[in-house]
């Protein structure tokens, strides 16, 4: 994780993976992605309950992904790395839902 013009980084590494979906509209699905880290002491002390959100096209192109906290945005982003893991649970675990 990193704070928007940060360079101090943390990486995480996510455990107990679980979702939500949640059909937008007519074009586009959010998926909400909750899950524990196995450091928690890497996640940064002003975020209650990090999670992401998936925005994902109605025929499954995941486009975008951003931090949550309590499922709202906030001023963290995830690395590359956390991204891919992100991107790996979907593709294995929501899009064969959709």
């Amino acid at each position: 994780m990193l704070t928007y013009g940060s360079t101090d980084i943390r990486e995480l590494q996510f455990a107990g993976l679980s979702h939500t979906v949640d059909i937008r509209d007519e074009k586009w699905i959010d998926v909400y992605v909750r899950f524990n880290t196995e450091d928690p002491s890497l996640v940064p002390d002003s975020i209650e309950e990090l999670g992401a959100l998936l925005i994902v096209t109605r025929d499954g192109l995941l486009v975008e992904i951003a931090a949550q906290d309590e499922g709202r945005d906030c001023e963290y982003q995830f690395t590359e790395s956390e991204k891919e893991q992100l991107r790996r649970y979907y593709a294995e675990q929501v899009q064969p839902e959709l």
